[in-house]
């Protein structure tokens, strides 16, 4: 006799024109419908099916293997059928897995109010990417630091700008771009070949090696927020130690070895932040991972004996990563969304 699992799935797949629910799979249920919510849960293993049967993959491995992790990232307002309902449903079945953990945001608003695409106050991904190309990663950095993970958060045209001009032009693509234009300068563009670092230089290095670990850490324990803040502090701390030691003063003094010194630290600070943006700035790091001809490495496979960028590697020519956004042009998008 088949599970009131399996049958739901067969009467799913005949039933998709009805938004309410199902139809009760037991002979007494005729004319009663389970509620969608009861249902809906169940469409995530059809999807699963479909996606699995195209791509030409075992789906149950994503459902039933017991070494498999499954978690549920959800809003608040299904928090009981996550943590409730659906996994009664798999446990019951008895062949499937039930959910590692679930991951739940509060609501995110928009300009002080609700999301609502009938009133259209929001924001159309379309729009967006003619309106602001190429700066999808700027879209998902202010969507990720301002993550809606412990209490409702508000979306502003205003603040969007702020985080890309602030932080992702001013502290993240500052960094990169000085220290690549340097490298040009004084090396035609080669990682600096040295013979030893100083004290401060090796501190730095080890604060570099740490961030792997720090922000793998935050995303284990699924704290974006946090891990995309820890990405940034580790641009703040290349851009401080850049400041701090000044290579521009001292190679105009002639103090050329200590340059190379400054210099490669910096690049292999770069190169982390290639490495670790990626979950967070996808694009980003592939720009800046081409600039340094990286082949990114896994997070695991990163030691401290171990260069990202070797000496005499040829970097290529700087392109602006990030770019100002102006006044008008969050202007026009507020204007746009009263209109």
């Amino acid at each position: 006799m088949k599970s009131w699992l399996d049958q739901g799935l067969e009467s799913r797949a005949i039933t998709r024109d009805l938004d309410w629910g199902i139809p009760v799979p037991h002979k007494e249920g005729k004319g009663k419908v389970l509620y969608v919510w009861f249902d809906a849960p169940i469409g995530y293993i059809s999807s699963t099916k479909e996606w699995a049967k195209k791509e030409n993959k075992n789906w149950e491995l994503y459902w039933k293997d017991k070494d498999t992790k499954l978690i549920h990232f959800i809003g608040k307002d299904n928090i009981v059928f996550h943590c409730v309902i659906f996994p009664a449903i798999l446990k019951s079945h008895g062949e499937y897995i039930l959910p590692e953990n679930v991951p739940a945001n509060e609501f995110l608003n928009l300009e002080g109010d609700k999301f609502s695409t009938s009133k259209n106050w929001a924001i159309w991904l379309d729009e967006f990417l003619i309106d602001f190309p190429g700066m999808q990663d700027s879209l998902r950095y202010t969507l990720t630091v301002n993550a809606p993970e412990t209490k409702d958060n508000d979306f502003t045209w205003k603040d969007f700008q702020a985080r890309n001009n602030n932080e992702l032009v001013a502290i993240f693509g500052n960094f990169i771009n000085r220290v690549f234009v340097l490298t040009h300068k004084y090396y035609d563009g080669l990682v600096p070949n040295i013979d030893k670092l100083n004290e401060i230089d090796e501190q730095t290095l080890e604060k570099i090696y740490e961030f792997p670990n720090l922000i793998s850490e935050s995303l284990d324990d699924f704290k974006f927020r946090q891990a995309c803040n820890i990405l940034i502090d580790l641009s703040r701390l290349g851009n401080k130690y850049l400041a701090d030691e000044e290579p521009w003063k001292l190679y105009k003094s002639g103090n050329i070895e200590r340059v190379k010194q400054i210099m490669y630290v910096s690049l292999q600070a770069c190169g982390m932040l290639a490495i670790l943006s990626e979950p967070f700035l996808p694009n980003s790091s592939n720009k800046i991972s081409e600039i340094l001809n990286l082949k990114k490495p896994k997070w695991s496979e990163i030691t401290f004996d171990k260069p990202i960028l070797e000496s005499m590697k040829k970097i290529n020519k700087p392109s602006l990563i990030f770019r100002k956004i102006e006044d008008d042009e969050i202007e026009e998008q507020i204007k746009k969304l009263n209109s």
